[in-house]
């Protein structure tokens, strides 16, 4: 890869992708507030849609925070917890390969969903399947990455080399590119499409991530639902 557009993907990309990431969520909402949704289609297949959306939505959470914490957290601090890099890359080796074991299977069962499903497929659009394929194939990645963790896990160069990259992005360096210049091409790959997924966010059903329901964690008391006849019914 030549060095200009090795620059180019690690070191510019990122950030034309989190402008249209941040930009398009904010004028999507302000302006198609109606296409503002997950489109659920649970009606048409509950039990499939409840086990893999569960098994989905966990380990994706989980290796979202996770490479959230692995990757900006600077060595110091978890030197100082007694933490080698070896140690720590070790850990993200195992961590990340449950979790993401766990992701895969949901996400293949809402995958085959939406193509396999007759009902589904017909009401699904071409980007409802198209983002599910991205997420399926980065996941796919971030899984082939794990046998190259392992052969380096002594030193853990990978994942400081990662962690420097990502550190100096969040805080507009510019020699970031730099530091995965000799990382494999599957560190590179996987970057890259979970970039892309960044850049095309806004134009996906993903945005629904923005309004979690994080409130119903904390809500009091019981949603009254009543019948028809107005009687409480729970």
């Amino acid at each position: 890869m030549g060095d200009w557009f090795h620059v180019l993907v690690f070191g510019y990309y990122p950030y034309f992708a989190a402008t249209v990431f941040l930009a398009g969520s904010l004028i999507r909402f302000d302006r198609e507030q109606y296409t503002w949704r997950s489109g659920s289609s649970q009606l048409l297949r509950r039990r499939q849609l409840i086990v893999g959306s569960v098994l989905f939505h966990v380990g994706i959470l989980l290796l979202f925070f996770g490479h959230f914490v692995g990757l900006l957290t600077p060595q110091e601090i978890y030197h100082a917890l007694g933490l080698s890099s070896g140690t720590k890359q070790v850990l993200a080796i195992v961590a990340g390969g449950f979790f993401g074991a766990v992701c895969f299977v949901g996400l293949t069962m809402l995958l085959h969903r939406r193509l396999f499903d007759p009902r589904i497929r017909k009401t699904s659009s071409a980007m409802d399947i198209a983002i599910l394929a991205l997420l399926w194939l980065q996941l796919v990645l971030g899984m082939a990455t794990l046998p190259f963790s392992w052969a380096h896990r002594e030193g853990g160069e990978v994942m400081v080399a990662l962690s420097l990259w990502a550190q100096k992005i969040v805080t507009f360096q510019a020699d970031a590119a730099i530091h995965v210049v000799d990382v494999a091409w599957v560190y590179k790959a996987h970057i890259f499409l979970g970039v892309t997924i960044f850049l095309i966010f806004p134009f996906s059903r993903l945005v629904h991530i923005w309004s979690a329901p994080v409130g119903y964690l904390g809500r009091r008391g019981y949603q009254v639902v009543r019948s028809r006849d107005g009687r409480r019914a729970a």
